[in-house]
């Protein structure tokens, strides 16, 4: 009897043994699965970040450099393929036959701009708000993105959402969110309606600028840009509010009044923005190239017709203010004395170089065009804004290589 009892328990010791190594072994497979889950996650943005120091951006100037001719990796997308491109920067639907401005590569001079990966960006924005805030250049960059992106996203898991001056497009697997806000000025102004906003007298309240914050406040990525709406003379600034009639105008020199905006701009971002958690950028200008004879073309000429890139180092137009550039600079270093971690993406010098590169003729006129106009094509071409695909597709590349940094 008492050895059928030890041959009953030798036989549940091996049994529970047994069941025990399968449950192990199950478990097992459950963390590895998990584990192997998250790092497949990781794997793009891991390999990303684990480059040789050398490729990092915090050993290399990706600013300077020079543009060199790639039809093998450029385009980095086509512009037909782009489900949201926009009609004012579709240069070939509107007609150009020469498209070799798809195809320069920016090249640092001391080491390799990472290659853009829509995957490993996105999944860095999982559950996260990239806002783009600014005029239409900075519109321009956001569309850039929203193309640079899209070819990863199955059509039925993105949309695009507009509300007021937002212009949300969200990676629905992703849970993220690249948007746009219109805010020329970055504070509030009277041209701050994004579609009827080209007024004959501009207006500020430069120390006004909640109107617009309240809508970055949950970002976890800002881009800010603001230039090319400052560009006159004097400026009026308005002490009071547009809806009342007692407010204080004074016209006030552009420089002064750029400096006050941006002193507001840095105060609310100091305050209101989470140090820890969202990641400033400020683009610098972005130029025009609206007068020939600064590269050595005709007089009366501008970017139409242009075909290849300024080959003169160091080539800087008339339409970029070096003084304006230096009040960012200063505002940026303040604000990073003040403990805010913002990166200015110093993109005038490198874009300085590319005449070739803006819609020109080849856009959507939005008016019809008179006789005379067509008569002349350099008197409507559009040598501020950018093709695409084209410059603004570097910018994103910079920008992509300091948010994995």
């Amino acid at each position: 009897m008492a050895n059928k009892l030890q041959d009953i328990a030798g036989h549940w010791g091996v049994q529970s043994s047994f069941h025990s190594l399968i449950a192990l072994f199950v478990f097992g497979l459950v963390v590895v699965a998990v584990y192997m889950n998250r790092e497949s996650r990781q794997t793009i943005e891991d390999h990303m970040l684990h480059q040789p120091a050398s490729n990092k951006v915090s050993t290399c100037n990706l600013f300077s450099g020079k543009w060199v001719f790639d039809n093998q990796s450029y385009p980095l997308y086509k512009e037909r393929e782009c489900t949201f491109m926009s009609d004012q920067l579709a240069c070939e639907k509107f007609g150009r036959k020469d498209l070799s401005y798809q195809n320069w590569r920016w090249q640092p001079y001391h080491c390799d701009l990472p290659r853009f990966n829509a995957t490993a960006l996105l999944e860095r924005l999982r559950h996260k708000k990239l806002v783009f805030v600014g005029d239409s250049l900075n519109r321009n960059q956001w569309v850039s993105m929203v193309c640079l992106v899209e070819n990863s996203i199955p059509s039925s898991l993105m949309y695009m959402h507009t509300n007021g001056s937002s212009i949300s497009f969200k990676a629905i697997e992703y849970n993220a969110s690249i948007e746009f806000y219109w805010a020329p000025l970055l504070v509030e102004s009277n041209s701050d309606d994004p579609i009827n906003h080209r007024l004959p007298d501009r207006i500020v309240r430069v120390q006004s600028i909640e109107k617009h914050a309240r809508h970055w406040t949950d970002a976890d990525v800002l881009v800010f840009n603001s230039y090319l709406w400052w560009r006159r003379p004097k400026m009026k600034v308005l002490w009071g509010s547009f809806e009342t009639p007692d407010g204080i105008f004074k016209e006030v020199d552009m420089s002064r009044c750029y400096e006050m905006a941006l002193r507001t701009w840095s105060n609310w971002l100091e305050v209101h923005v989470n140090h820890s958690k969202t990641r400033v950028f400020f683009v610098s200008m972005s130029p025009t190239h609206q007068i020939g004879e600064e590269w050595g073309s005709s007089s009366g000429q501008n970017c139409y017709s242009e075909t290849l890139p300024i080959s003169k180092e160091g080539h800087w137009g008339s339409g970029s203010d070096r003084e304006m550039m230096h009040v960012v600079e200063a505002e940026i270093g303040e604000l990073k004395r003040r403990g805010l971690n913002i990166q200015m993406l110093n993109i005038t010098q490198l874009s300085e170089y590319r005449k070739e590169g803006h819609p020109s003729i080849y856009r959507k006129q939005w008016e019809p065009l008179s006789e005379e106009q067509l008569s002349k094509p350099t008197s409507y071409a559009d040598c501020i804004h950018w093709c695409l695909p084209g410059v603004p597709d570097v910018w994103n590349e910079l920008l992509y290589a300091h948010i994995f940094s």
